[in-house]
């Protein structure tokens, strides 16, 4: 394997290993602990086995069309349906020259097939070729654009000096005109305009897709430090990479980018695109007669897109670079990246992306005989559950319903028959939804009281039969919203005449909307009388989505609703204020959707730095998608790191003896509380640097923080560290993080009393993932208790109900209790790996609670930990052994 330096013992296995994998076709279960070069080995493994896969194929082409021109040149053996005598007949039952003609036939027909894809792939390598090494066309490509630019610029010039007045008030009626909803033809899926106008030349958009390799991993950050690798690799000149995006990532159209939520911008890409098909018929259809042209978007241009198309393929670029590139060739990104696909070797991208098939589909990735690899697999199954979920709240209900009426009413005499039709279908599901929650849609959402609070869980089925809409075809309906934009256009109409929450002034177009204006103010007023907590708590980035519309996350309802009756459950959550109250669409058989994927694809490789226990993966995901058990490959390695930089520690009683054991009966207590506390403060005198201690929720680490603070604790804890907590807001974690760190290094420099800092933090918060505690920022990583799952929570139980009657019993344990105990090693394992992360780091790692010496709790440490783990019944052998 090329490899940029000399590779770890554990990294040349790794490549050894995954080479076998993708070479035999099958699913990998790969773990390799962090610091250990993963991504440089999935790198080098991966595209070595391309590399020679696709030297293997040319073999094989050059050989079939040898074959050809020898028979061309009438020297071809004759083959075995060939010989024998004519009216002979074959197992089939075929005369043998009736199967000779077939096969020649075939034959002829895949070596036509192979001699094309020889032209075009010639074409294309030509072509990238000429881009490499011709600055030149790439000046003359700039200077044409900025030519062009210039040329719309003054006839747009004109055109104003031309139509002054009398085009105001045109624009102002076809702004109105655009809300309105254009004739819905059919239920059935039309073929789409492939919209870009390709000159003939250029068919090689249309090509095949090479065989490839689709990366995954679960952010944008974590993608760019991959692409950085390949650039840092030995195959970063010769590998033809593309990186995939959201519009909300890659858009380089500012009026669209302003709009932040990615569904609006969605919608509002499409419709200028679906402009920019139309424009054209338009001019057609109504020959000279004047007509105001609805907005498209300058950078969706077909010669600019291919040109960034070439770029991106030429040289190896992450997201930041390609938005940069779009930029400065008023090209877009977002689809210059998508043409790219077919050609690419490999394709990175987000994992929401290729899980979930609607994205898949439209970003044109196609599954079939190629590689995939998912990165940071450890969440795989929680994420697909999460993906396919959907919640709704009262609030968001009401107002749709109230937004939706009020189009209707001001357009029904512009509205086609099916429009209207598909439009009652909606509100009428709206008031049904509404009406199961014990809510009514006219009235405010946030001054109706619901009489039986509670959560209540249905199956599909029921939940559709229970709110009386079982005979509406959702198939149908999810299609309509899809094809007619509506959502968007509603939008649209909301903000012409005043959204969800927000006070709107009121002129003379809009007094007949009075009603709608005064529905939304009441819903303003009543959210201010009773507080913000009155409204649903939502993520800060989701909050525009969901005031300004509330219709495009009920199409996501909507559209979970069409899932198997089997493979998932509604949740009805009647809160105390019908606006607080919630319809939840919960997956409960993520292995539906990961079916395709493993299906289609030639492998299928599941990485990550810790991926233990790995039954979850075999049992929830690969064997209910069908996996043939003797089609999936373990492989895990220890870490590079000498046995003498980590001490595993699991303490089993505190400094005055009192067993640890934080059940949530046991955990709240005084005493329990205090032997926590004098743990750290015994540590915090002898640990240098850095120290994390994971509690099990923000609530526990609160009431433990509040209890040291009144007993004097905190004040003993900070003679040696400074303290600092896990912020609940995400945008707040870096600002702490900064702090922390600042402080360790002043400490480390100044000397001194004070040693360093001591992070209070939560499991599954926003530092028990992708924060690196290397070195001083994490000397000692201590966990206090284990970390279960609330079992009360209804989406959990329902959860375990399905898997004990769905999953055979493995090892004599229950499925159900080995999920919570699965859930609560990975969310350990998670945290206490963020403490080492090269190969001369060094920390201690404390488990508190004996209940972590059990064999089945035990065995579920990663094994690199799990073989250097001690198991200490005092707290002073512990003690002794952390000091040296």
């Amino acid at each position: 394997f090329p490899f940029p330096y000399e590779p770890y013992g554990v990294q040349e296995r790794f490549m050894a290993a995954l080479y076998g994998a993708l070479e035999a076709g099958r699913v990998g279960i790969f773990e390799s602990p962090t610091g250990t070069g993963k991504s440089l080995s999935l790198i080098c493994g991966a595209l070595s086995w391309l590399r020679d896969f696709e030297e293997k194929k040319r073999k094989e082409e050059a050989r079939l069309l040898s074959l050809q021109d020898s028979t061309e040149a009438g020297l071809k053996p004759v083959t075995l349906a060939e010989s024998g005598h004519p009216n002979r007949k074959d197992p089939t039952g075929e005369p043998d020259w009736v199967t000779a003609f077939v096969q020649k036939k075939e034959e002829q027909a895949m070596v036509d097939k192979l001699k094309e894809e020889q032209v075009r792939r010639k074409k294309r390598e030509e072509h990238l070729e000429k881009i490499r090494h011709n600055v030149q066309l790439k000046y003359a490509a700039k200077r044409k654009r900025s030519e062009e630019d210039e040329t719309k610029l003054l006839l747009q010039l004109s055109k104003e000096i031309l139509s002054e007045g009398a085009e105001v008030l045109e624009q102002l009626d076809h702004n109105e005109e655009e809300l309105i909803l254009a004739e819905y033809e059919s239920d059935e899926e039309k073929k789409g305009v492939s919209g870009m106008e390709e000159d003939d030349d250029d068919d090689d958009l249309e090509e095949e897709h090479v065989t490839k390799i689709y990366y995954c991993s679960r952010t944008h950050s974590q993608l760019s430090q991959f692409v950085r690798e390949v650039q840092k690799s030995p195959f970063g000149k010769a590998t033809r990479l593309v990186s995939l995006g959201s519009r909300q990532n890659l858009c380089v159209n500012e009026e669209v980018r302003r709009l932040g939520a990615v569904q609006l911008i969605n919608d509002r890409c499409m419709e200028m695109q679906k402009n920019k098909h139309e424009k054209k018929s338009h001019e057609e259809s109504e020959g000279k007669k004047r007509r105001v042209s609805r907005t498209v978007c300058p950078f969706y241009s077909y010669e600019q897109i291919q040109f960034l198309r070439d770029e991106v393929l030429v040289e190896v670029k992450d997201i930041e670079q390609l938005v940069v590139l779009g930029t400065e060739a008023k090209a877009c990104p977002y689809y210059g990246s998508r043409y790219a696909i077919p050609a690419a070797q490999l394709v990175v991208l987000p994992y929401q992306m290729l899980l979930h098939e609607p994205t898949r589909n439209a970003a044109g990735i196609k599954l079939k005989d190629q590689v995939v690899i998912i990165d940071e697999a450890h969440n795989l199954i929680d994420t697909i559950t999460c993906i396919h979920s959907v919640e709704v709240s009262g609030y968001q209900l009401c107002c749709a319903h109230s937004q939706l009426s009020q189009y209707m009413e001001r357009y029904r005499k512009r509205l086609k028959a099916k429009n209207l039709m598909y439009i009652k279908q909606i509100l009428y599901l709206l008031e049904q939804f509404v009406a199961i929650l014990g809510g009514n849609v006219n009235q405010n959402p946030n001054c109706q009281t619901v009489s039986q609070t509670g959560t209540v869980l249905k199956s599909i089925n029921d939940f559709l039969f229970e709110s009386q809409v079982d005979n509406i075809n959702l198939f149908k309906v999810q299609h309509y919203c899809e094809k007619s934009l509506i959502s968007r256009k509603l939008f649209g109409f909301v903000e012409r005449y005043g959204g969800c929450g927000t006070a709107v002034k009121t002129n003379k177009e809009n007094q007949k909307f009075a009603g709608l204006q005064s529905f939304l103010l009441t819903l303003q007023q009543g959210s201010d009388k009773k507080g913000t907590s009155q409204i649903p708590a939502v993520e800060a980035e989701n909050e525009e989505l969901r005031a300004a519309s509330p219709l495009m996350q009920i199409e996501g309802f909507l559209s979970a609703l069409t899932n198997a009756n089997q493979d998932g459950r509604v949740i009805l959550n009647r809160q105390g204020v019908f606006g607080q109250s919630s319809l939840k669409f919960l997956l409960l058989n993520p292995a539906v959707h990961f079916a395709k994927v493993v299906e289609e694809c030639r492998a299928v490789i599941i990485a990550g730095g810790t991926m233990q226990p790995v039954a979850d993966f075999r049992e929830q995901l690969l064997s209910s998608a069908g996996v043939d058990p003797a089609r999936v490959v373990e492989f895990s390695c220890g870490h590079v790191i000498p046995p003498e930089n980590i001490l595993p520690i699991i303490l089993c009683s505190g400094p005055s003896n009192q067993q640890l054991e934080f059940t949530y009966q046991t955990r709240d207590q005084p005493h329990m509380m205090d032997e926590t506390g004098r743990i750290l403060c015994n540590l915090c005198n002898i640990v240098p640097g850095g120290v994390v201690c994971f509690f099990p929720s923000y609530e526990y680490e609160k009431q433990v923080y509040a209890h040291w603070e009144k007993m004097g604790l905190l004040t003993r804890l900070s003679a040696k560290k400074k303290i600092f907590q896990e912020p609940k807001k995400a945008n707040q974690v870096e600002q702490v993080l900064v702090e922390y760190a600042k402080c360790i290094k002043h400490c480390s420099q100044a000397g001194g009393q004070m040693t360093g800092a001591l992070l209070l933090s939560v499991v599954g918060g926003k530092m028990s993932e992708g924060i690196n505690f290397s070195d001083d920022l994490g000397r000692c990583v201590i966990m206090v208790g284990m970390p279960y799952p609330n079992i009360k929570s209804p989406e959990l139980q329902e959860k375990m109900a399905w898997l004990d009657k769905t999953m055979p019993r493995a090892t004599g344990q229950a499925p159900s209790k080995a999920l919570i105990e699965n859930l609560c090693m990975k969310a350990v394992n998670q945290s206490i790996g963020r403490a080492i992360r090269h190969q001369k780091d060094f920390a201690s790692i404390l488990l508190l609670d004996h209940r972590y010496a059990r064999p089945a709790t035990f065995n579920k440490l990663p094994q690199w930990i799990r073989e250097r783990t001690q198991v200490k019944p005092s707290f002073g052998s512990a003690f002794a052994e952390l000091r040296k």
